[in-house]
């Protein structure tokens, strides 16, 4: 059974944070073939969704911004990444989900802003996210900013 984490920068330990940096590496620099800057400065604000099977690998990850940190208003949910093997498991949903409500109890006056990869629109469309405006380039991917309202 999987287990599920929501926790500040500060109380991850060194192998997550190695992990949840592997993770987001393999899938978004080399599976994606999109060189960019994943370190940002603002993991170190965030609280960190961890997803972990039942041999403690990590296998799902997103982040929460604060309202400010992302978008003005918003709280914002980012990074969200699935390993491989774990896409076709509904595991994605479950992040999802996590993930949304943790933002609405870290965040309850906020609404939720994702920069979701265009062709996962649907998908995040699902959660009750809307598409904001017209899609644009983030890092040479078509992305739309989607919104999920109070």
């Amino acid at each position: 059974m999987e287990k599920w984490f929501c926790k500040k920068y500060e109380e991850l330990t060194k192998k997550e944070i190695h992990d949840l940096f592997a993770l987001r590496a393999a899938v978004f620099v080399v599976e994606q073939d999109c060189i960019y800057q994943d370190i940002d400065g603002k993991d170190l604000s965030a609280h960190h969704i961890l997803g972990f099977t039942e041999k403690d690998q990590l296998f799902a990850y997103s982040r929460i911004l604060a309202p400010g940190k992302g978008y003005s208003s918003c709280a914002v949910i980012g990074r969200i990444v699935i390993k491989l093997n774990y896409r076709k498991k509904n595991k994605g949903h479950e992040l999802v989900h996590y993930s949304i409500e943790k933002a609405k109890a870290l965040y309850p006056s906020c609404q939720i802003k994702i920069s979701a990869q265009l062709h996962l629109s649907d998908f995040y469309a699902s959660h009750g996210f809307k598409k904001e405006g017209k899609s644009y380039l983030e890092d040479g991917i078509p992305h739309i900013a989607m919104l999920l309202k109070k």
